[in-house]
């Protein structure tokens, strides 16, 4: 409820808890105004779906950045698989490279317009800087080998 504090509840009929749990219930649930209503009125608390609209304009952006701060990043696996596509954007082709851990979460894309070992190392600098760590292993199974430098790593820090 601190971010409550931040915002000026003042000529606000309802406690703060109340629009948190509110608010909550909108964005956590993915409901509409009226379910919310429809919720609270299930816990005895009379509100309008029109009050619960303006409290999610007004306190929503708030109340969502204070979650994403909270919020942790789940730290991927520690094996990374590297891939890329050949792609025709606007008549050009061009080459998207992706990694994805273990679990199949994407990590990182990359849209480059050459193939060699540049945009290669662009990807594989920038990916242990945005993740914060080295992964144990890099499979690049079914990648061209020349396309792929071998990197040593050394530390996120000094890439």
């Amino acid at each position: 409820m601190a971010w409550m504090r931040q915002v000026s509840d003042a000529r606000h009929r309802f406690p703060p808890a109340i629009i948190q749990h509110a608010d909550w219930l909108h964005f956590r649930f993915a409901l509409s105004d009226r379910d919310v209503e429809d919720m609270l009125a299930e816990r005895g608390i009379d509100v309008s779906c029109e009050t619960v609209r303006r409290w999610v304009l007004k306190f929503g952006r708030i109340y969502a950045q204070q979650i994403r701060r909270r919020r942790r990043r789940p730290r991927p696996s520690d094996r990374w698989h590297l891939d890329e596509v050949f792609l025709k954007i606007s008549g050009k082709i061009v080459y998207l490279w992706r990694a994805v851990d273990d679990e199949g979460e994407v990590l990182d894309i990359l849209v480059q317009s050459k193939r060699d070992k540049k945009a290669a190392l662009k990807l594989l600098r920038k990916l242990p800087k945005r993740q914060g760590y080295v992964p144990d292993a890099i499979v690049t199974t079914g990648l061209d080998p020349t396309a792929l430098p071998c990197v040593s790593w050394t530390s996120p820090t000094r890439m």
